[in-house]
């Protein structure tokens, strides 16, 4: 994901690892669990994906790093297999908090181990932003919880697009604030994304 960022920009690169994963997840459901969903519900992930794929798109005349193209479509993948992983993990647990619970658990050796080095070489870790850090994991706690109850009570493909229109607010932010360009594909996009999830 950082990978990414580094490459390309936001409102072209979110979108792409974003735009995969509805489509990919509700396939990945289909064959691993045999999860169908209505007609309406399809329409609904490929106006979701185009949308989300418009966004993506660049104007004549600007330039495009394929490695970060490259990096985007290797993490849409990776997106859409932890999303079918929790999705069918969560049902077999039977409890989203009881599931989140062990994931944690499970993950905090590698991420103190990635971390540990890095605070103990500056010596130590700026108030400032632990708090932040703080902060942004408790919303991606809560959003993350979320995601897991609505997999628990709502077919994971349709989970997915809901999940993905996160997109809409990721290329608002790099146009509003990061100045990037064009703004009206990008609003036109966000409009088809918004029907789709509706």
């Amino acid at each position: 994901l950082f990978q990414a960022y580094r490459l390309g920009d936001l409102s072209q690169v979110y979108p792409i690892s974003r735009g995969l994963a509805p489509m990919l997840v509700a396939i990945g459901a289909l064959l691993l669990i045999g999860e169908t969903l209505p007609p309406l519900a399809w329409a609904g992930l490929v106006a979701v994906s185009l949308g989300i794929w418009l966004l993506s798109l660049r104007t004549r005349g600007v330039e495009v790093d394929r490695r970060a193209i490259f990096v985007a479509v290797f993490l849409g993948l990776a997106i859409a297999t932890y999303s079918v992983a929790d999705g069918i993990g969560v049902r077999l647990a039977g409890s989203p908090t009881g599931y989140m619970g062990w994931l944690f658990l499970l993950e905090a050796p590698v991420v103190f181990a990635v971390l540990g080095p890095r605070i103990l070489r500056r010596g130590s870790l700026d108030p400032r932003t632990f708090a932040l850090g703080m902060v942004g994991g408790v919303f991606a706690v809560t959003a993350y919880g979320l995601v897991l109850y609505a997999k628990t009570i709502a077919p994971i493909g349709v989970v997915s697009a809901v999940r993905e229109s996160s997109v809409v607010i990721a290329a608002l932010i790099g146009v509003l604030l990061l100045g990037e360009r064009p703004w009206k594909k990008r609003m036109v996009a966000a409009g088809i994304v918004a029907a789709g999830v509706v």
